[in-house]
């Protein structure tokens, strides 16, 4: 009979067990993307590109799915915890993957700021009165303790997370477009193609956490079949549910109500007249929160494992606990940070961040895909080339303090790793 459990030799590095299948990547990307990006982020890109949100969602859809192939070649070939931080040392240099995976945790530490905010403004909707923000910090001590306890018990809460929280979206997208009226069409362009860009760039934001698959890749059975699918099934399925929705609500109530605050489902309900669709959109986006706070921590905790058993975090958070295969240390390590972002912050100002942090993240994968060696490609070097192309214009969109603001992050963190390695010289790596 199988085990799922790996055999570790005496010395040799900590590993992760395999113990997921297509179905469980799957649901772990819908998790990780079905959220605070729907939910929240696309109020936002209303408020900057008026209707023309409509060309900036597919925009931000086809960087993400360049990046989306290339990630997946990459990880159907270096299986490993830490995505494109294990690719980034691999194919590129030490220093490249490092970069990556700091930016990673920067951006989804920050994410769960984003979360932790709309958390709080759709809950408002359900409950008021009830302290958004106490919610989430509860929600995340509690998920820190779900991912201490193994990824399965994670895939299985987050899966039926999913369900609700996209069950809430559908029937959304069903009662908006029985009230589609062409002329919340216009203006179209308000703030013409620079607003469509930076909407986009804060879009892309919203389909990234397809990464969450490839950066579990160690935790994945046949991972050269499995990544693949799930990353493709995972992105073509959130590309229709995202157009659906985004088309259904501002062809119902238009792009001022969806800009309005940071619950735009929840106002566009409202607008729509329907109390009953408010409360089921509110309590959809308050699941789908949630579950995007489940697969953070879930995806941090592993790329902090990754970097500290390389020596470029401290060794204590590559210890895996013998009984529930997971990295505890790393687990918690992550949970107190997304505690500390999901109690303070601006929505604006961390979308911004979380997205520049993601771009340069990717930036770094397309960069892997094109240097990995010929016979591990799985597609032409023109996706890679894509999805580079389509970091650097969005990063180029975004405001210059946000962007000097995330540099400023990684010369910290070359510091940090500096810092790590000259404590502890006998450590792996480059």
């Amino acid at each position: 009979m199988r085990s799922d459990a790996t055999t570790q030799a005496p010395g040799a590095p900590a590993e992760l067990r395999r113990a997921l299948g297509l179905a469980d990547a799957v649901g772990i990307g819908f998790g990780a993307i079905v959220g605070a990006g729907i939910f929240v982020v696309t109020g936002i890109a209303a408020g900057i590109a008026g209707p023309a949100l409509l060309l900036a969602l597919p925009l931000a859809g086809v960087a993400a799915t360049a990046n989306a192939l290339s990630s997946a070649e990459l990880a159907a070939s270096y299986p490993q915890a830490g995505g494109t931080y294990e690719y980034g040392y691999r194919v590129l240099h030490p220093w490249a993957g490092f970069a990556a995976g700091w930016m990673f945790l920067a951006s989804k530490t920050a994410a769960a700021g984003t979360v932790g905010l709309g958390l709080a403004a759709y809950l408002e909707r359900i409950a008021p009165g009830v302290p958004g923000r106490a919610v989430a910090l509860v929600a995340i001590a509690l998920f820190t303790l779900v991912n201490a306890l193994g990824v399965r018990k994670s895939s299985a809460v987050n899966l039926a997370v999913v369900a609700v929280s996209t069950a809430s979206l559908v029937l959304f997208a069903v009662v908006a477009f029985g009230r589609f009226d062409a002329g919340n069409l216009r203006p179209f362009a308000p703030a013409g193609a620079g607003g469509v860009l930076r909407a986009a760039a804060l879009l892309f934001f919203a389909y990234t956490g397809y990464a969450r698959v490839a950066t579990l890749g160690e935790e994945v059975r046949e991972p050269r079949v499995t990544i693949p699918r799930a990353i493709l099934i995972t992105v073509a399925g959130v590309s229709v549910l995202y157009l659906a929705v985004v088309v259904a609500a501002v062809g119902a109530v238009g792009t001022e109500v969806l800009g309005r605050g940071a619950a735009p489902l929840a106002d566009a309900a409202r607008a729509m007249g329907g109390g009953w669709l408010e409360t089921a959109v509110s309590f959809g986006a308050v699941t789908a929160m949630l579950g995007v706070l489940l697969s953070q921590l879930l995806g941090l905790s592993r790329m902090a494992f990754a970097m500290a058993r390389r020596g470029d975090l401290p060794g204590a958070l590559a210890r895996v606990d013998g009984r529930s295969g997971a990295p505890t240390r790393a687990v918690l390590l992550v949970g107190a940070a997304a505690a500390l972002a999901a109690g303070f912050g601006t929505l604006r100002g961390i979308a911004a961040a979380a997205s520049f942090a993601i771009l340069l993240y990717y930036a770094v994968a397309n960069l892997a895909a094109l240097r990995m060696p010929r016979e591990a490609k799985l597609y032409p070097d023109f996706v890679p080339a894509v999805g580079l192309g389509a970091c650097a214009l969005l990063a180029a969109s975004l405001p210059p303090r946000t962007a000097i603001v995330g540099l400023a992050v990684l010369a910290a963190g070359f510091g940090v790793r500096a810092t790590v390695r000259a404590l502890a010289p006998a450590s792996a790596g480059g």
